[in-house]
């Protein structure tokens, strides 16, 4: 219920932003425009360094989370502790 009731606001404000006038544009055309600005393309390519070597970290991170857990698959802790025979 709670989900519909935020879908419900979500898709409310959203038609509001793409359909009524604030001055000579809606939100979203203000948005757009102000992404267009030479400020922010500025902006966008000063960020573009951070934000490449986040990637790059991130990268390492699942590189080195993905050789751990291939080092412990042979750790032996999936064999049986007890004399039965393991399940097939």
């Amino acid at each position: 219920m709670r989900f519909l009731v935020f879908l419900l606001i979500a898709g409310g404000l959203a038609f509001c932003g793409a359909t009524v006038p604030l001055g000579k544009k809606t939100f979203f055309g203000h948005v757009r425009a102000i992404w267009a600005t030479d400020e922010m393309k500025d902006l966008k390519d000063g960020v573009k360094p951070g934000v490449e070597r986040v990637k790059r970290g991130v990268k390492a991170g699942v590189e080195a989370a993905k050789g751990s857990d291939e080092g412990s698959a042979g750790s032996g802790s999936a064999e049986p502790t007890s004399g039965a025979p393991a399940r097939p």
